[in-house]
């Protein structure tokens, strides 16, 4: 009988059924540690990636897939998403300029579209303006449901060129760090 628990016990802690036997899923007290949907791990690897024309750089995260349309790259993983545009601007953006103009537009094109602020933020490669809002995200072709999304929208500008880096994640996950990532790591090379 004792050979056959002291097995048992062996096999558990074997296959990963012994108390925190994964600690990235564990917490010090053995309980599996519960994160928001869209939360990206502390531990998330992130790469370089540069446009195709060489105007600018910024660090994606890595494994998460990538597509290519027209001028814009998406970088996505389930609900999170990070997506850069490219485009040539008369003049750069301001905190006016953006209320005025491009958040009207936004709203119009977002369903679920809630507007939290419109600021001006400073990063390594300049200043941005920064719209953060909250909208549905496309509806799952299975279930037909939405997610609700934290939607921040960090547009730089130099020499009549705009980039423009938007990071979504579902609304209440914790990627202030790893949106500071991407963002802080944006530089221009033209």
């Amino acid at each position: 009988m004792l050979a056959a628990t002291l097995t048992a016990g062996v096999l558990m802690v074997a296959c990963g059924g012994g108390s925190g036997s994964d600690p990235a899923t564990r917490t010090s007290t053995g309980a599996p540690e519960v994160s928001p949907a869209g939360d990206i791990p502390d531990t998330q690897a992130f790469v370089t990636y540069s446009s195709p024309d060489g105007t600018y750089s910024l660090r994606a995260p890595e494994g998460w897939s990538r597509t290519q349309t027209g001028s814009a790259t998406v970088f996505a993983d389930k609900l999170n998403s990070v997506r850069v545009d490219a485009a040539n601007v008369p003049a750069a953006p301001t905190v006016a300029s953006a209320t005025a103009d491009e958040v009207p537009a936004i709203m119009a094109a977002t369903p679920g579209f809630k507007l939290a602020t419109v600021s001006r933020v400073s990063r390594p490669a300049g200043d941005a303006v920064l719209i953060k809002y909250q909208a549905d995200s496309t509806p799952d072709a299975v279930t037909g449901r939405s997610v609700r999304l934290d939607v921040e929208r960090y547009e730089f500008a130099k020499n009549g060129q705009q980039v423009t880096i938007t990071v979504s994640a579902p609304a209440g996950s914790d990627n202030v760090d790893p949106w500071k990532t991407i963002t802080d790591s944006f530089g221009w090379h033209a």
